[in-house]
């Protein structure tokens, strides 16, 4: 068996010295582009889903952001409604407004919860409406590819 670079095994030449950007762009293969078109299809999906991936990173950051907010206010509001029960004297008063706090909480919570979800949404509706342009666009480019190679 011959070894080293330059081997008789394949026929083809495979070393440092070959330029594999020329051998494909002379390949004359009907289904293949032209390596010109292909790499710009590439680099555009490449830039596609790298934007997709910045506006989910910005839409876990916008949820990050307002959740933190959302508990700094429920401790705030957690604070007052102790101090509000540490001055209630009568043990109806206090079971009334336990009661009421207990609502407020729960509304609170879920009003929370669906402005959360409605941010995470948002985001993914966001991301998802830029791979599905960028999808429908290499479609129409494969279409005109291949018509131009009838």
């Amino acid at each position: 068996m011959a070894s080293g670079p330059h081997s008789k095994s394949g026929g083809a030449q495979s070393g440092p010295d070959m330029d594999f950007s020329k051998f494909f762009a002379e390949m004359k293969l009907p289904a293949l582009p032209d390596m010109e078109s292909f790499m710009a299809a590439s680099r555009k999906n490449m830039e596609t889903l790298s934007a997709a991936n910045r506006v989910a990173l910005e839409g876990a950051q916008a949820v990050a952001r307002r959740h933190m907010e959302m508990v700094q206010s429920s401790m705030a509001e957690l604070t007052e409604a102790m101090q509000a029960l540490a001055n209630s004297d009568a043990p109806q008063a206090k079971a009334a407004k336990q009661a009421e706090l207990l609502k407020q909480a729960y509304q609170h919570a879920v009003a929370h919860m669906k402005e959360l979800s409605d941010l995470i949404q948002q985001s993914n509706a966001e991301a998802l409406g830029l791979l599905n342009r960028r999808f429908a666009e290499a479609m129409d480019e494969v279409k005109a590819l291949a018509e131009k190679g009838k």
